[in-house]
């Protein structure tokens, strides 16, 4: 692994990282040697630059097993979102047996309450599709104001890529150091220079593009800006978001599809079992 040191150095003509840095932000689920030590240097960069690639969370095997379950739940299921970005079911964990089993991976779940730093609990999944060859762009944005979250200083999506996602399929870029930036309006998905319009010094932010392989996995903090491309290619893009928060976090009144129905009240905790602790998941 780079040393965190190394990183933001060097970057090309277009604002992305050069190839030794951008390797930097990839580290495996199972390091050779030095675990510890790669774990510390792996939390540390996430901290710093609000995002990290995780290579081989899910086996090769696992990986199809899960998407083929992904296939068939969408097939048989209508999506909250379905437009020329993505295609997007939230909480397939709680109709789905098999892609719940994913969703509440216990090493998943764990790996993200590392990096965070603070106990956690699921908040929600989301099956997130770009259709083959018919898809736009998913433009650079932050998820936490999208959240009505009261008290979540550390939330973390788990992104999970079921194929191989390369940049023509709608992998996703990062603005390092964008999670600094706090109390951002919402902005629109489809909104090419939303984000930009809010914060105009990110527009010219280096950009960190990490394409995975079925199997890998980003996380990245709640208020890390981040960007996919359309998908170009002739196979659909699946992937499965976790997103966790902070286990003290309370409903801000805001509306929301995962709360619509459960009649909290703001200042209400998020508890209970739609919002499992990560430390009560299995291993």
């Amino acid at each position: 692994m780079y040393p965190v040191s190394a990183l933001a150095l060097n970057f090309d003509s277009a604002g992305r990282l050069a190839e030794a840095e951008a390797a930097a932000f990839d580290v495996a689920a199972e390091p050779a040697g030095g675990a510890r030590d790669a774990a510390c240097a792996a939390t540390e960069q996430y901290r710093r630059y609000g995002f990290l690639k995780v290579r081989g969370v899910l086996s090769e095997q696992q990986a199809a097993y899960f998407r083929d379950a992904a296939v068939a739940f969408r097939e048989r299921t209508p999506s909250y979102r379905k437009d020329a970005i993505l295609d997007q079911h939230v909480n397939v964990w709680r109709s789905d047996d098999v892609l719940r089993r994913l969703t509440l991976n216990g090493r998943i779940a764990a790996i993200a309450q590392r990096l965070a730093g603070v106990a956690l609990r699921l908040w929600h999944d989301q099956l997130l599709v770009k259709t083959a060859g018919d898809s736009r762009a998913t433009e650079f944005h932050q998820d936490q104001p999208y959240w009505p979250h009261a008290g979540a200083s550390q939330p973390i999506t788990a992104w999970i890529a079921l194929v191989d996602v390369p940049v023509e399929r709608g992998c996703m870029s990062f603005l390092p150091g964008s999670h600094r930036q706090r109390d951002v309006p919402r902005h629109e998905l489809d909104q090419q220079c939303g984000l930009f319009e809010l914060v105009p010094e990110l527009e010219w932010a280096p950009r960190v593009t990490l394409p995975l392989r079925a199997g890998d996995c980003t996380f990245h903090h709640g208020r890390t800006a981040h960007f996919a491309g359309p998908n170009l290619t002739g196979e659909d893009r699946i992937a499965q978001g976790i997103i966790y928060t902070d286990a003290a976090t309370r409903f801000s009144g805001g509306r929301h599809v995962v709360t619509k129905s459960l009649e909290l009240q703001p200042g209400d905790p998020l508890e209970g079992e739609l919002f499992p602790l990560v430390s009560s998941l299995p291993g």
